[in-house]
């Protein structure tokens, strides 16, 4: 396979995997805002920190506006980040490499690419009807996701777009998690209250696995084993891991050499530091420099893959 066309199937799903990801953390911020004092200690800083560049001083002006910071996320295009830019990116990609996807999978692209760029999104937006505007464009990912995995062939193309997703869903985990600790300070000895961890785990679609499987009342420590290593949860960091593992042995296969065997073993050490972790040593100290660090693995593997597989300078 040309490495343009790899390219472009990596980056549609890491696309399509980052609008999901920015909607349902949208979306739950909306609801939750809508239970709680938006002007009090909830503001919208945090999500926007996640999903935009913009500069401490207009971040702090408008985080208690709902409707502008919606707007900003959602159709803003001066945010390179925003939803409408996501999807345009990754049509233009799909519209690339139309011989080596599903024709399924085009037209679901294509409907969301002219879902997004309707001008009256900017209406309901500004008439207060935010959650109107997500919830057909969820569904839509949610349809993207099935439809790619029911149609598309088992192949080269399905690896790299597989290798693109999971290394998105990755980073988003790691960065909704360090952010919910960022809020409420890791305080150890709240472990009794799980409703500091119901956004983080409503955001990443977890709660109903949550509330299932752990019956402790030790909270932040079964938060962060859902989120590390819970490898029965789609969204985990692990889970995550082992699909990257496998998409990767597929993309190599048996034409391993001193490059690939290099990026292997990058990719073997950050597996191995989730694999082999010891949870219960993650202090409230050692926690931020836990994440920062699979935060940084995470880059360099990401880095030489693309460098490898699609020459990235």
């Amino acid at each position: 396979m040309l490495s343009r066309i790899a390219d472009s199937l990596f980056w549609l799903n890491r696309y399509m995997e980052r609008a999901d990801g920015m909607l349902r953390l949208t979306a739950t911020h909306y609801i939750f805002s809508l239970d709680k004092d938006v002007k009090g200690t909830m503001t919208w800083k945090a999500v926007m920190e996640i999903f935009t560049e913009t500069d401490e001083e207009y971040l702090t002006s408008i985080e208690n506006n709902t409707e502008a910071c919606i707007k900003l996320l959602l159709i803003d295009t001066s945010n390179t980040n925003c939803l409408r830019t996501l999807v345009n990116k990754a049509r233009e990609n799909a519209r690339g490499v139309q011989d080596h996807i599903t024709k399924e999978v085009w037209e679901e692209v294509n409907q969301m690419y002219h879902l997004v760029n309707q001008p009256v999104l900017q209406r309901k937006i500004d008439s207060f009807l935010g959650l109107e505007v997500m919830e057909p464009l969820i569904k839509h990912t949610v349809m993207y996701a099935g439809i790619t995995d029911i149609t598309m062939p088992r192949g080269i193309g399905w690896w790299f777009m597989n290798l693109g997703k999971y290394t998105e869903r990755c980073f988003q985990t790691i960065a909704f998690a360090e952010k919910q600790l960022e809020l409420i300070n890791f305080k150890e000895a709240d472990t009794n209250d799980l409703l500091q961890w119901k956004y983080l785990l409503f955001s990443l679609s977890g709660y109903e696995l949550h509330v299932k499987t752990y019956r402790s009342g030790n909270h932040n420590y079964n938060v962060l084993h859902q989120v590390l290593l819970n490898e029965n949860f789609t969204r985990s960091v692990i889970y995550s891991l082992q699909r990257i593992e496998h998409n990767l042995n597929k993309v190599i296969g048996h034409n391993a050499n001193e490059e690939r065997s290099a990026l292997l073993r990058i990719f073997g050490r950050l597996f191995s530091k989730v694999r082999f972790m010891e949870l219960d040593s993650l202090t409230k100290d050692k926690v931020p420099v836990f994440f920062e660090e699979l935060k940084t693995d995470l880059v360099e593997f990401n880095q030489k893959v693309v460098q490898h597989f699609f020459s990235y300078s």
